[in-house]
């Protein structure tokens, strides 16, 4: 029948030129074939082109009412060794066999157990060659027995031909379309992240944009990040069912763990790492595996009747990671172009998670700050003022009233002001008034002692840090300047600041601008500086341990402040102001003081100034059982012999000669030494009686000559 073949061959060509729906082509194919060559049943099986894997292209039956459906996953690809299909891959050519001969060899292999089954008694393949390539074999499946000539045998091998140009056709028009569905996708999913900032709307938008593609029952993504306790938080989850649901997929409720014994979540998460860390496509047989392996994932056999599971990691890395899951009830619910498909969005979900991150953890900074700025607000807020409280403008004396003067003329300003003076003389304080007086009252007053921390600490409290910039840096933190951004900060002991900080506290200054320990984006700050010095500064900048530039920066409106000393006018108001508040916190009476021991207060160098004055007295408070305070406790002080304070018989006109001012302090110091056992620092140290910073102390010990063995002068 030569014109017959002819005719077939013509009819083919021309559907294959002229047809693009698949189901339309291969029913056109179909037909024409039974025309020469009677079947009960044909299929094309196509292979990867490293002929590894296999997978159902086309299947139809014909005259027979028990033609089964499809089996589960057969539309996948499957590995070709192991199956008879090898044999024929082996000797691509046109042969005739029956399933019984493979059989033996391949008792398992389910579609020759079915021909079996179905009567089907005889098998002819015909390979399916593109450009030279083997590319899949055409089987045609009959209940007869079929008298193939060498002729007809020629034909099939040219009918193979055709098939081949047909099927690599319908397979290119089916990328093209993957293609521009996933574009589309991609496009729409896009759009959604550029309109949408909220975690649940945004990933709902892609979960429903996606099912348009690859359906699913269940749309998960699950991350894991450094210093969580879980494993894994469930970001985002939904499923088609929702109502019907027992719980969040993949999450364990301690009543339902079914024989799952007394591994925890976090363990049962390790064991999966290996399936979590690689795109992965598991159903049928393959995930009915994996739940007999994986405790986590038999729970999501069992409970959910989950029967496949595509698996796509969005990231790996060493601060955590996180992984796209998607399930579905059905075997054949996931197709490798499904993985695929996912695979390349990937990108935009990662990009989406970090755009969330990043939303997220800026509210949670601007909470904190907010808190933090209401606290100092608060701590301000209520805060005594200055003269109520601490006394240090309490009195009349020429050198307050020319600080009280200063401070009313700088403080409307934001010029920088350096506040210089002995410890005790209440710098501190009038920082607070500098602030309080001045228009940025309403923001925090930010303090910052730069000798209570180790140099290696200060820049990071002053600056910030990222996390992850050193050991222990496990958040990130806001420096001192931020949060006084608007408001003003307080610089105590300035001069203890270290030469390579000075150098970023200049450019502070002058510039404004900062970065935070471990970052590389510059800040600003718009923060009002108020400096604190117990040393000379000018004398530092001489032997080289300030730098003079920023001296000058910090030294543009001075405040010094006189010692009690030279203010001894002052004394006696401080004194009534400390009896009533002291007395009153410590719920003693207000007792009346000797004149011979006003005056012998009077007299005293106070090394410690007004600190020295208030705890004095409130020791005086405590210990006193008379009318009249009780100075015992003060009787060693080494600018009065003892016995003056607290005697009502002695006056300061039977004193000793008057020591000068540097063998007053010289004696104090070396009497706190004499208390301490030499010690300088510490719980017990001298510095702590003599509320000095230790490092000031060792200062003063050197300039008088002073050594750390009692008693051994220099």
């Amino acid at each position: 029948m030569p014109d017959q073949d002819e005719t077939v061959l013509l009819h083919l060509n021309e559907a294959i030129a002229t047809t693009r729906d698949k189901d339309q082509l291969f029913k056109v194919v179909t037909t024409k074939l039974r025309l020469i060559f009677p079947f009960d049943f044909i299929a094309i099986n196509v292979f990867d082109s490293q002929l590894l894997h296999k997978r159902l292209f086309l299947r139809d039956y014909y005259g027979t009412d028990e033609a089964p459906p499809p089996p589960p996953g057969l539309d996948q690809f499957t590995p070709i060794a192991g199956s008879p299909i090898e044999r024929l891959v082996a000797d691509p050519r046109v042969q005739q066999f029956t399933p019984r001969q493979y059989l033996a060899d391949y008792p398992n292999y389910a579609p020759f157990n079915k021909f079996e089954q179905l009567g089907v008694t005889h098998l002819t393949a015909v390979p399916l060659h593109t450009g030279g390539r083997l590319t899949g074999f055409l089987t045609l499946a009959s209940r007869r027995t079929p008298h193939f000539t060498p002729a007809d045998e020629k034909l099939l091998g040219k009918l193979g031909s055709l098939i081949a140009v047909a099927v690599a056709n319908t397979l290119a028009y089916e990328e093209v379309a993957r293609r521009e569905q996933e574009r589309t996708l991609q496009l729409n999913i896009t759009n959604a992240l550029l309109s949408i900032k909220q975690r649940e709307p945004l990933f709902r938008a892609v979960a429903e944009e996606l099912r348009r593609v690859v359906p699913f029952d269940y749309f998960g993504i699950r991350v894991q990040r450094a210093g969580r306790q879980e494993p894994f938080e469930g970001f985002a989850e939904f499923s088609h069912d929702e109502q019907n649901r027992q719980g969040p997929l993949l999450a364990l409720n301690p009543q339902r763990r079914h024989g799952l014994g007394q591994l925890d979540t976090a363990t049962m998460y390790q064991q999966m790492n290996e399936l979590l860390e690689v795109p992965g496509l598991y159903a049928s047989d393959e995930f009915r595996e994996l739940a007999r392996r994986y405790p986590l994932m038999r729970r999501v056999y069992d409970d959910y009747g989950t029967r496949a599971m595509l698996i796509a990691p969005i990231w790996q890395r060493a601060d955590g990671a996180a992984v796209l899951i998607l399930a579905s009830p059905s075997p054949s619910g996931f197709r490798p172009e499904d993985l695929a498909t996912v695979v390349a969005l990937t990108p935009q979900i990662a990009l989406a998670l970090e755009n969330l991150f990043a939303f997220e953890q800026i509210e949670e900074l601007k909470a904190q700050v907010e808190q933090e700025r209401t606290y100092l607000v608060d701590e301000i807020n209520t805060s005594a003022r200055f003269g109520a409280d601490a006394g240090a403008f309490i009195g009349n004396s020429p050198a307050l009233q020319l600080v009280e003067r200063r401070i009313g003329l700088v403080a409307p300003t934001d010029t920088t002001v350096l506040i210089s003076g002995e410890t005790g003389t209440g710098k501190e304080l009038v920082a607070r008034e500098l602030h309080n007086a001045s228009p940025r009252h309403a923001r925090p007053l930010i303090k910052l002692n730069c000798a209570a921390l180790p140099a290696s600490l200060i820049e990071s409290e002053l600056f910030g840090h990222e996390k992850g910039a050193f050991t222990g840096a496990v958040e990130r933190r806001v420096g001192k300047f931020e949060l006084a951004n608007g408001g003003t900060i307080f610089l105590d002991e300035i001069g203890e600041l270290p030469l390579d900080l000075q150098a970023k506290l200049l450019r502070v200054l002058q510039e404004r601008e900062f970065e935070r320990l471990g970052g590389t984006k510059v800040l600003h700050s718009d923060a009002r500086v108020i400096a604190a010095t117990n040393r000379v500064l000018a004398d530092e900048v001489a032997a080289g341990r300030f730098r003079a530039d920023l001296y000058y920066r910090l030294n543009v409106f001075p405040i010094e402040l006189a010692p009690l000393r030279e203010r001894r006018d002052d004394i006696e108001p401080l004194l009534r102001h400390f009896l009533q508040r002291l007395s009153k916190r410590l719920g003693k009476p207000v007792r009346q003081v000797r004149p011979a021991d006003l005056a012998a207060l009077q007299a005293y160098a106070w090394p410690g100034n007004i600190r020295e004055l208030e705890h004095v007295l409130e020791q005086a408070i405590i210990v006193s059982q008379s009318t009249f305070l009780e100075f015992a406790g003060f009787a060693a002080a080494p600018s009065l012999p003892a016995g003056t304070i607290g005697s009502p018989h002695t006056s300061p006109a039977a004193a000793t000669p008057l020591k000068t001012l540097k063998e007053q302090e010289r004696d104090h110091i070396l009497t706190a030494l004499g208390r301490t056992g030499g010690r300088v620092s510490g719980a017990q140290g001298a510095a702590i009686l003599l509320d000095i910073n230790p490092k000031t102390l060792e200062a003063r010990m050197k300039k008088l000559g002073i050594r750390r063995t009692v008693g051994v002068e220099a």
